[in-house]
């Protein structure tokens, strides 16, 4: 059966993959309401498609703190993709490159930023926790840097774990096969050796709890001290921490819930986007991530002022069934119904898409200008 869409993914993976492995992957906090509604808030907005235009040419291309990428679609940092599939992050490197865009890699990856940068050329983000230890982070950021990676993505919303139920109930932990490649060959100082143990995240207790719960503001500003890589800040869901966010320095912004892993009954991403995005005023790009399964959902993100999106589950998912030819699939997907939903609604490059091509359900009534 020819896979047609990028949702068919998720049977497929659920399918192959042991039950641990899919529900670590699949799974929201707590009663996820978050995770539905990360889906669900893109039926509230609709298309006011412009007619007769000439769209025989469409241009997709962006650039993203200054690189050029094929499409406003690029790849967020999921942790320990060899769970997924035996060549993991590498497969997704090889996609993301063929594609002409963007891969974050997770800092929990089974792959090193050293393995996936040999993996040939490609733009590449390196995600980022703080560490209680301020030489393990140091460390991280230092060989992501030599590996070629061009942006650091902060992640700014996990002071401590969410709780994922699922991966409690599972007794979740790293296949003994598997290690978290960024972490072998540091100097963990005061971080002990790394034992996956199930706590109350039901994630392995070992790398989260060396997570800095004190992490503040100061510790964006000092970042920017020991890298002159920018700093995206993952996890902003307001205005007010936007704001912030600029002051202290960051490079750009992505709106994210984590894939509604950490605080259940948050708004979905595309919910929060337009206050955000208002609140930045054009000072820095704003990105989405979080429930975007078809080119409709990022013409809706880029009609309410996103830059770019950035896709998880599904590049898991597609791995687990493909390997990297269901990630290119996936891209491929995605960029074609992308193209297809701007020739629809009369729009030529991304500069054209604007708030006039959608509504939304919490808009006021428009009222029509007569001609």
């Amino acid at each position: 059966m020819e896979i047609t869409n990028v949702t068919e993914y998720e049977a497929i993976a659920k399918e192959k993959l042991p039950k641990m492995v899919y529900d670590y992957y699949a799974s929201g906090a707590e009663d996820q309401w978050t995770l539905k509604e990360n889906r669900n808030a893109f039926s509230r907005i609709l298309f006011r498609p412009r007619i007769l235009i000439d769209v025989s040419k469409i241009d997709m291309t962006t650039t993203v703190l200054g690189f050029k990428i094929s499409m406003p679609i690029m790849i967020a940092p999921t942790a320990m993709q060899k769970m997924a599939h035996p060549e993991g992050e590498y497969a997704t490197a090889r996609a993301a490159s063929a594609a002409g865009t963007i891969m974050t890699l997770s800092s929990w990856a089974t792959s090193s930023v050293e393995e996936v940068a040999s993996t040939g050329p490609g733009i590449r983000f390196f995600q980022l926790y703080v560490y209680k230890d301020r030489n393990v982070v140091a460390q991280l950021v230092r060989r992501a840097e030599r590996a070629g990676f061009k942006a650091i993505a902060l992640t700014v919303d996990t002071p401590r774990l969410g709780r994922r139920e699922a991966d409690i109930k599972n007794r979740f932990t790293l296949p003994p096969f598997l290690t978290l490649k960024n972490f072998e060959s540091l100097n963990l100082g005061k971080m002990d050796k790394i034992i996956w143990q199930t706590d109350d995240s039901g994630l392995a207790s070992y790398v989260a709890g060396q997570i800095d719960r004190s992490l503040s503001w100061k510790d964006v500003k000092w970042l920017q001290t020991i890298t002159s890589l920018p700093i995206l800040v993952k996890g902003v869901l307001t205005a007010e921490d936007a704001r912030l966010a600029i002051q202290a320095g960051a490079a750009g912004i992505i709106v994210s819930n984590h894939g509604a892993r950490q605080l259940d009954y948050v708004p979905a991403t595309i919910m929060a986007l337009e206050e955000v995005v208002k609140a930045a005023q054009g000072r820095v790009p704003v990105f989405l991530d979080g429930g975007v399964r078809r080119g409709t959902d990022v013409f809706k993100a880029l009609a309410l002022g996103a830059s770019g999106i950035f896709i998880g589950r599904p590049v898991v998912f597609s791995l687990a069934a493909e390997g990297e030819a269901g990630v290119r699939k996936v891209l491929q997907m995605l960029r074609d119904e992308f193209e297809l939903t701007m020739a629809l609604s009369g729009c030529r490059s991304l500069k054209e898409i604007t708030r006039n091509h959608i509504v939304a359900d919490w808009d006021e009534p428009r009222v029509v200008p007569r001609l």
